[in-house]
């Protein structure tokens, strides 16, 4: 059982890098035509254990492994933040951020490969991101800046 699941999850993972795949529906009818019958919940663990992110390229929604956003520039993270950010609020020393559902871990894993120095680290919900920085003053520091990219 455990090797079908790595099978499907490499052919998911192939695809991923091979297709410009928009939608789980999509995915399921191309593992449905290579023999994988799976379900949406199946994809849907299989698209998260894989890290799998939405992200926009040119001008299409698609999805991406992890090792294909990581390669991406710096004004990636300008693009990310005015695309994918609906709010950015200091609390302490964390700073909160919104995004649309679904796209909390495409901001935190371009946050987190970003090099700001305040952040100590993030945690991603489905549409939301909690920053640690190591201090309030940092934290206000930080959503000043993140502010700035989205204005």
């Amino acid at each position: 059982m455990a090797d079908y699941k790595e099978r499907r999850q490499r052919t998911i993972a192939d695809l991923i890098r091979s297709h410009a795949l928009a939608s789980q529906e999509e995915l399921a009818e191309r593992l449905g035509s290579l023999g994988y019958a799976v379900t949406q919940a199946t994809i849907s663990r299989d698209l998260e254990q894989l890290g799998a992110v939405k992200v926009r390229r040119e001008g299409h929604l698609g999805y991406a492994l992890p090792d294909q956003v990581r390669d991406t520039p710096a004004p990636r993270l300008s693009a990310v933040l005015r695309d994918w950010v609906r709010s950015v609020d200091p609390a302490a020393n964390l700073v909160v951020i919104k995004t649309p559902p679904g796209s909390a871990h495409l901001v935190g894993v371009v946050l987190d490969q970003s090099g700001l120095a305040e952040i100590v680290g993030t945690i991603c919900g489905d549409d939301t991101i909690f920053i640690a920085t190591r201090s309030a003053e940092d934290a206000n520091a930080l959503a000043a800046k993140l502010e700035e990219e989205i204005a």
